[in-house]
């Protein structure tokens, strides 16, 4: 199961999310849920940097690890733009979730 937690801190803000595991929906190459799930989110590391100059701080590794942070001390307005990239990536990944619930899990933290 790719299992994909969300870092909110106190105001509500996307400071991080981590994903881990492998969907297992299908052979290695086949498997809708795992490349929806990379596609948006990878999709929405690289529209941070293009569309707003920020450089997210990204680990990757073994077993589909891959975490994102959002750096801090950022001006607003390019936090506004970063937050509605990132509630954009969550809505996406909500929605393969509600279609394929046993195979992708969201959780949200403070």
């Amino acid at each position: 199961m790719i299992n994909i937690t969300i870092n909110r801190n106190e105001t509500e803000l996307i400071q991080s999310f981590t994903m881990t595991g492998h969907a297992l929906f299908a052979q290695h190459g086949q498997d809708i849920v795992c490349a929806g799930a990379s596609a948006v989110s990878f999709g929405a590391i690289n529209a941070v940097h293009e569309l707003t100059g920020v450089i997210p701080h990204i680990e990757q590794g073994e077993d589909g690890f891959l975490c994102c942070t959002v750096p801090e001390n950022i001006p607003d307005s390019v936090q506004e733009k970063i937050q509605l990239i990132l509630e954009t990536m969550v809505i996406s990944l909500q929605t393969i979730e509600e279609q394929y619930g046993e195979h992708i899990k969201i959780t949200f933290k403070k």
